[in-house]
């Protein structure tokens, strides 16, 4: 079988597009970040595009919005679809570099095992999670395996990790998901 040797082509919904571009500029304030990233989730089940998931690049310094992202795991048929690394990509092809060492990841949900991955790769100095990795295992998501001490390990690379900022709103996005019966894409299960 010939290789098939064709462009990556994810496609952004639509709807994610206006609060982007005609959001806040900047936005300094850490829980006004975070609950842009969670009302960026509940568009994203909304509209049924993806998984409960969303997040955003923001300048350290300032608070601007660099790039959003959301979970097009079901509707781009890609399992490295997550939301951190739509964020991450997108952000990168914004600023026309790979080194994001002047930002920050706000996450409605901390990192799965790939996603913990993309963190320091992507030169990112500062992690903010909603909710927790146990929330998402909860309603049914495989958040993969990675160390108990996950946010020391970022520590020591020089990512200061900030957890729990408005959990309970991102946990009851998750939560709305499960209820509603959305797909939990978990690909092969393991006993």
């Amino acid at each position: 079988m010939k290789p098939i040797l064709s462009p990556i082509h994810i496609e952004i919904p639509d709807w994610l597009v206006p609060p982007v571009d005609s959001g806040p500029s900047a936005m300094p304030d850490i829980a006004d970040r975070m609950h842009f990233v969670i009302r960026l989730s509940r568009q994203n089940i909304e509209h049924r595009t993806g998984g409960p998931f969303a997040a955003a690049i923001f300048e350290c310094a300032s608070g601007r919005l660099i790039a959003a992202g959301v979970n097009l795991v079901t509707s781009a048929n890609l399992s490295i679809a997550h939301a951190e690394i739509m964020a991450i990509t997108l952000a990168q092809q914004a600023l026309g570099t790979r080194d994001l060492s002047a930002c920050e990841l706000v996450a409605s949900c901390e990192p799965c095992a790939m996603c913990f991955g993309a963190v320091p790769w992507s030169g990112i100095r500062r992690l903010v999670c909603g909710a927790r990795s146990e929330d998402a295992t909860r309603v049914g998501f495989d958040e993969g395996e990675k160390s108990a001490d996950w946010a020391g390990a970022l520590a020591r690379r020089g990512i200061e990790v900030v957890r729990d900022v408005c959990r309970a709103e991102a946990v009851a996005v998750l939560t709305d998901y499960a209820a509603q019966g959305g797909e939990m894409y978990n690909g092969a299960k393991h006993p």
